[in-house]
């Protein structure tokens, strides 16, 4: 059964070929107003639709979801909103998810715009990010700016402590607590460092951009990228890390408005 996936609109009203649909996709640990800069940057030329993820933001949540089942998931909440295929643009677990869903399910993706991270299973990397959160939890506290000071000894990155705070709601009881599922992310991490997996290549126009900082697309994921999407071709920010689209919003607007823009022309 399908499971409610949570969304907001913005563009014009109905689509056409002349104003069609884009979905954007956030990364781990986000929702889908993380990337509300893009969705202005483009909602004069799409139907631009951002999505909560599984487990994520107001979406509903489900145990032991992977890639795959994200990509599914995607898949029939395109269905529901009558959405036969669209353009996309995922960052980081989003992204993941969009070339899972290009992989699996082609006809329902346009092109594809992925934001620093490549079609490949990473090592552990957010053991102390974990850690931070399961110490908020676990407090039950009552304002953000103490939920912070907690976070602060395991995390020395404050963009990424600024941007895990954007998911705290205040409870009916005055508590702080995740939006996220915590506890499925803690004890099912490794389906979500796994990489998409493929049957044919997607063969349309697919867009890398990489953080120049960031560790997290290398030369050797290259050999990876082409053989799983051919057409695929990337783009280095110079000066930014990971969190790309939130360090030079206005620099990564542009390449992504540029791509799709030239793509549906």
């Amino acid at each position: 059964m399908p499971i409610n996936l949570y969304h907001s609109v913005t563009g014009p009203e109905l689509t056409s070929d002349a104003t069609p649909s884009i979905v954007l996709m956030h990364g781990l640990f986000g929702m889908g107003s993380n990337l509300g800069g893009v969705a202005r940057a483009l909602q004069d030329a799409f139907r631009v639709y951002s999505l909560d993820l599984p487990n994520h933001g107001k979406s509903d949540w489900l145990a032991g979801a992977d890639i795959a089942t994200m990509a599914d998931c995607v898949s029939d909440w395109m269905i529901e909103q009558g959405l036969h295929h669209a353009h996309f643009l995922g960052h980081s677990l989003g992204g993941k998810v969009a070339m899972q869903l290009a992989l699996q399910q082609p006809d329902r993706v346009d092109s594809l715009c992925v934001a620093d991270i490549a079609p490949v299973a990473y090592p552990p990397s957010h053991d102390a990010v974990l850690e931070a959160l399961q110490a908020v939890a676990d407090a039950a506290v009552a304002s953000r700016s103490a939920a912070r000071e907690i976070m602060v000894p395991f995390l020395e990155e404050d963009m990424l402590i600024q941007f895990l705070l954007m998911s705290l709601a205040r409870s009916d009881q005055g508590v702080y607590q995740w939006r996220f599922n915590l506890q499925e992310f803690t004890h099912n991490y490794g389906l979500l460092r796994a990489g998409p997996t493929m049957v044919d290549p997607f063969d349309k126009p697919v867009l890398f951009v990489k953080g120049a900082d960031s560790d997290y697309i290398l030369p050797q994921h290259r050999k990876r990228i082409i053989r799983f999407f051919p057409q695929a071709s990337v783009k280095v920010m110079a000066d930014c890390g990971h969190w790309l689209h939130a360090q030079k919003p206005r620099l990564f607007n542009s390449i992504a408005r540029r791509f799709f823009v030239s793509d549906k022309i």
